[in-house]
């Protein structure tokens, strides 16, 4: 007999569900207005919803990294910048087309909201000897006639200069830079935006009179902008291509309209509530965060699916809609529940993380699957119950398929069992393989201009990364000192040995051009001054000497106690980031204990994000995977069963992380958060799994292979059907523009994959093994069907 025909029957927990069912459909109408008030209360905090263009975000208030940026920036200056990259499409740089566009541009930075200093081949402060005076001016002088010999001087004088080459001039000279230097408030969000919409215009109007000259645009300002473009471009494709696919899904799967509009419908409050929220809490979108309402897509379909494949069974097999419907909570709302409860947890860990783009993606989806949870047991209910559902019924109570994936497990369980096993362990050996990498311009596709200007930038003219050092001298004006000048001119040309590193910015070159200058431009005496007086009276004649907006702030402190040091990288690991910082930091702890520092840069920052993440979701992850087996253990009300369960819920991350160092070998900040966020809805199935497997052992007296036929006949299908429309809708993260949006949708996406191969093939062995008793004390014997 099915059990909707017996519904009087049920005792304890079922008796106050069937009561509460019976309710929903009683008040049906005001269910339905109720939850549609409510989700538009929560979704009107939508309008305070803000995109964050500040790569700092990435950074928790604790992490040393930032702290010691933030320490360097307040010693010197703040230098966030955007740099435009020249290339004449034939010849070089020094013609005087090009040079004269150089000036042009230059200049017309200058114009740029926050611009604080401009730099570049035409404006940089050259220095030579005239009689007995020191002569500063720009190398290129505005207004000047460029002879042929002119323009030959300027080259030789470019292609010598150590702050020129490979920093704003390439050593081929086909290729310059323009740096501007700006000093953003930080009170709105609308500076990013603002500055580089402005150098958009300004390079397409320089473009219009140049066409000959190809221009790129990186910076930091161009990646801080990059990001906030990255999360409208996902925002704006991803959402629309996920509810194609879960509409597409829904109508093959459930072959029900009414089934589908009703899921549509759950899935788009629990978007809208959870995104609501977001806005009324204040909290500020990124790329990561920005994926969040595509997760809760995808999360929210599960438990529709389940709701409504009972529901659908029951009325395929006779019963009527409000018994359907009556029956579908009854044998769902506790397993709903509880992987509700346990998928919120999982997101609720990333807490832990050191990111807090991670931390309010995790709160975010969390809010929107509680909100799932709610919707799916309140306006589901209510509106199957007012709308007319037709279903064709049906004698067969079994899924064939189902049905002979049982027999085959049953009858092949140890094969299974030590296959499964040796293809996890196998799976293991190649996680070790894997190596962190998380260079921030990888971040972003090849199809976001910021990635494909920076390439450039790289190929053509200097790297994008870098290094930057705080030397304290002994005292005040210690900057002058010959032994400290040597110290840091000997740490100079052994960083410029160092593999990676393109240019080093110091300046100890300076003092070394002032000398030849003050000594008749003589190349015998480019060599530091010995004496500090001297060295003192060459800095400040030479300060004296700079135009506004182009000194030596950048450089050296107020009181001349402490230089900046700068290096330039290629496009290296942060794995060997790290190194060459451990290097450098170690070498001067050597040879300049006075000025022991610390290394940093954003680069630098992105370098040991990924290690301080997975060090701290260390902790998150254990504690979800702890509560999460707590609650499993007290749900199922079976030590022995909620112990198992801990298996087939590791499992799949292991299996997932091991196909990806054996295809990739190669992850950033993405893996860190992948093993908590996939813990969480992974659980989903073994909970569904396990709940109708002791349904059929407690209610029905069923022998522990029966009980294995009963959860794959009862709930096999909307197992396979969820975890389609969740690797599905994890999968469509991989055409995210954002590179850790996409590895920590294809990772999910796996580790969903291997969740279900492992609760199909190893589960049930694992059950067969550890469960021996024939039946249950107290349960009726009784061989369950399918619609059971």
């Amino acid at each position: 007999m099915s059990d909707s025909k017996d519904l009087g029957a049920e005792s304890g927990s079922g008796n106050w569900i069937v009561s509460y069912a019976r309710l929903i459909i009683r008040l049906r109408w005001l269910v339905i207005f109720a939850s549609l008030a409510a989700a538009l209360g929560f979704a009107s905090g939508g309008q305070f919803l803000g995109f964050s263009t500040d790569y700092r975000v990435f950074f928790s208030d604790e992490n040393p990294q930032l702290k010691a940026f933030e320490a360097m920036q307040q010693v010197y200056t703040k230098d966030d910048n955007i740099l435009f990259v020249l290339q004449p499409k034939e010849g070089e740089v020094f013609t005087e087309e090009m040079l004269v566009a150089v000036q042009e541009l230059t200049e017309a930075s200058w114009q740029l909201p926050f611009s604080r200093r401009v730099d570049s081949i035409t404006n940089f402060q050259h220095s030579y000897a005239e009689g007995d005076d020191l002569t500063v001016e720009d190398l290129v002088p505005e207004g000047d006639g460029l002879t042929a010999e002119r323009i030959a001087a300027i080259r030789d004088v470019a292609l010598a200069e150590p702050l020129l080459i490979n920093r704003l001039i390439s050593p081929d000279a086909r290729t310059t830079g323009v740096n501007v230097t700006l000093t953003l408030p930080g009170e709105s969000e609308s500076e990013v935006p603002e500055a580089i919409a402005a150098a958009r215009e300004i390079i397409d109007e320089f473009s219009a009179r140049h066409p000959e000259v190809i221009v790129a645009t990186t910076g930091l300002v161009a990646l801080n902008n990059a990001f906030s473009e990255a999360s409208f471009v996902d925002l704006s494709t991803l959402i629309p291509i996920m509810y194609g696919i879960i509409i597409a899904g829904l109508l093959i799967f459930l072959r029900s309209i009414a089934g589908t509009v009703v899921t549509v419908l759950v899935i788009g409050l629990s978007a809208g509530t959870a995104m609501g929220l977001t806005g009324w809490l204040g909290i500020n979108l990124t790329p990561p965060s920005s994926t969040a309402p595509t997760i809760i897509l995808t999360l929210a379909v599960a438990d529709s699916i389940h709701l409504l494949v009972t529901f659908l069974h029951n009325m395929r097999q006779g019963a009527d809609k409000r018994e359907a419907i009556i029956e579908s909570l009854r044998v769902n709302f506790h397993p709903i529940f509880l992987t509700s409860l346990t998928t919120a947890i999982g997101f609720v860990s990333l807490n832990f993380s050191d990111a807090p783009p991670f931390r309010d993606l995790g709160n975010i989806t969390a809010m929107g699957v509680i909100a799932a949870w709610i919707y799916s047991i309140t306006f589901l209910p209510a509106f199957l119950a007012v709308v007319p559902v037709r279903v064709k019924k049906q004698v067969e109570a079994r899924s064939d398929m189902m049905a002979k994936l049982a027999e085959f497990v049953l009858r092949r369980r140890q094969p299974l069992f030590y296959g499964m096993t040796a293809l996890v362990i196998g799976l293991a050996l190649w996680i070790p393989r894997i190596e962190l990498n998380d260079q921030f311009v990888n971040y972003f596709d090849p199809s976001i201009q910021f990635r494909a200007d920076t390439d450039f930038a790289m190929e053509n003219l200097s790297g994008i990364y870098q290094i930057e050092f705080s030397l304290p001298a002994a005292a005040e004006g210690g900057i002058s000192e010959p032994e400290y000048l040597e110290k840091v001119d000997t740490f100079s040309e052994w960083l410029r040995e160092q593999p990676g590193v393109v240019h080093v910015q110091t300046i100890t070159d300076i003092f070394r051009r002032l000398n030849k200058n003050m000594h008749g431009d003589d190349p015998d005496w480019y060599r530091l001054p010995d004496e500090r007086d001297l060295a003192a009276q060459y800095l400040l004649l030479f300060e004296m000497s700079l135009p506004y907006g182009l000194d030596l702030n950048n450089q050296i402190n107020v009181d001349k106690s402490s230089m900046r040091f700068l290096a330039t990288l290629e496009n290296m690991t942060t794995r060997e980031a790290r190194v060459l910082k451990q290097n450098s930091e170690a070498w001067i702890a050597e040879n300049i204990p006075a000025s022991v520092t610390e290394a940093t840069s954003p680069f630098v920052m992105f370098a040991y994000i990924s290690e301080r993440n997975i060090k701290s979701m260390l902790t998150g992850t254990g504690l979800a995977l702890v509560l999460i087996s707590l609650s499993l253990i007290v749900a199922l009300r079976s030590l022995k069963i909620g112990l198992l369960s801990i298996i087939p819920n590791v499992i799949p991350a292991v299996m997932a992380f091991g196909f990806w160092g054996l295809l990739v070998g190669e992850i950033g900040l993405a893996s860190s958060v992948v093993a908590a966020t996939s813990l969480g809805i992974i659980v989903d199935d073994s909970v569904h799994f396990l709940s109708k497997y002791l349904r059929a052992r407690r209610e029905k007296g069923a022998s522990p292979e029966d009980a294995v036929r009963y959860a794959f006949a009862t709930v096999g299908r909307a197992l396979s059907v969820t975890s389609a429309v969740l690797v599905a809708g994890f999968a469509v993260l991989a055409l995210s523009a954002f590179e850790l949006n996409q590895s920590l949708g294809l990772l999910t996406a796996l580790a969903i994959f291997a969740a279900l191969v492992a609760d199909f093939l190893l589960l049930p062995p694992l059950l067969l093994a550890i469960d021996k008793e024939k039946k249950y004390a107290d349960a009726p014997k009784a061989v369950p069907q399918a619609g059971e």
